[in-house]
C-alpha cells in the first residue's frame, strides 16, 4: 500500500494503547492518515502516540473510556477540530472477561456489554453523523472475533458481543450507504501482542491449532483492517474479514 494510501484521511481509532489497535493507528498514520488514538490508559496512549509520532506519523493521544457516550462525542469533536473533518473510525476498543456460564456474574455481563457493544455502537452513530455532515462519506470498521463465528469455552458473554457487532455492522447499510459511508467489521482470532507474545503455551496451544501452524501477527490482522479503511475498498461493505490462520472452519477446542 502506498505511503499515502489515506493522506487526508483524518481517523479516529479507540482502544489503541497496544496490540492490534495500536498496529492499526500506527500503519493508517505511517500511510498518511492523522489519526486521534484512545486508550483508556493515559500512559499507554501518550507513548503509543509517542511513538507513532516519532516514525514520522500524525497522531494525537486522546485517553480517556471509550464506552461513554459523552467521551466518544468529545473525541469525535476532537478529530474534526483539530483535523478539519472525520474520514476514518475504528470501533477497537473492547474486552474480554472470561467466565464460567453459570457463576458469570450481572456487573461483569454489563461491563462487557457496555464497553464492546455500546462502544461500538455509538462511536459508530457519532462518527457517521460527523461524515453525513460533511457530505464526503467515509469508512467505518468494527472489530469483532473468530469467536463470533464459533464456540469457545468460558467466552458466553463475549463472544455474544462479537456476534452482535457484526450483526450491527450488517444492519447499519441501509443507515449509511446513501451517505456513501462504508461499514466492514474485521475477526481476529488468537493473536500475538503485548499480552500473548513471549507466552510460550499460547504460541505452543494456537500453533498446534491454527491450520496455517501459527497465531497472527497485530501487523497481520492491521493490514486486513487498512484494506478495507483503504480508498480501493468502498465498494466492499458489510463484510466480517476473519483472520485467524483457518481457525474457524475447524474449531478444535484450547482447552
Amino acid at each position: 500500500m502506498s505511503s499515502q494510501s489515506f493522506e487526508r484521511q483524518p481517523a479516529i481509532v479507540t482502544g489503541a494503547g497496544q496490540g492490534i489497535g495500536y498496529e492499526i493507528a500506527r500503519q493508517l498514520a505511517l500511510n498518511g492518515a492523522s489519526v486521534l488514538l484512545n486508550d483508556i490508559d493515559e500512559r499507554l496512549a501518550s507513548t503509543a502516540a509517542q511513538r507513532i509520532n516519532e516514525e514520522g506519523g500524525n497522531v494525537f493521544a486522546m485517553p480517556g473510556d471509550a464506552s461513554l457516550h459523552s467521551f466518544i462525542q468529545d473525541m469525535v469533536n476532537e478529530a474534526s477540530s483539530r483535523f478539519g473533518k472525520l474520514a476514518i473510525a475504528v470501533a477497537n476498543a473492547g474486552i474480554t472477561l472470561f467466565g464460567d456460564f453459570f457463576d458469570f456474574t450481572p456487573e461483569s455481563f454489563q461491563r462487557v456489554m457496555q464497553v464492546n457493544l455500546a462502544g461500538t455502537f455509538f462511536l459508530a452513530q457519532t462518527a457517521a453523523a460527523q461524515m453525513k455532515k460533511q457530505g464526503e462519506g467515509g469508512s467505518i470498521l468494527f472489530t469483532s472475533s473468530a469467536t463470533g463465528h464459533q464456540a469457545h469455552k468460558n467466552l458466553a458473554a463475549y463472544a455474544m458481543t462479537k456476534a452482535g457487532i457484526e450483526m450491527l455492522a450488517k444492519n447499519l447499510v441501509i443507515e449509511l450507504s446513501k451517505y456513501h459511508i462504508n461499514i466492514n467489521a474485521i475477526a481476529p482470532g488468537a493473536t500475538l501482542t503485548e499480552r500473548t507474545r513471549g507466552d510460550i503455551e499460547y504460541e505452543k496451544t494456537w500453533s498446534g491449532l491454527n491450520p496455517t501452524g501459527r497465531a497472527s501477527t497485530a501487523e497481520e490482522v492491521a493490514h486486513a483492517a487498512l484494506f478495507l479503511l483503504s480508498p480501493i475498498s468502498r465498494q466492499i461493505t458489510v463484510q466480517t474479514l476473519i483472520i485467524d490462520g483457518g481457525w474457524s472452519s475447524v474449531s478444535p477446542s484450547p482447552f
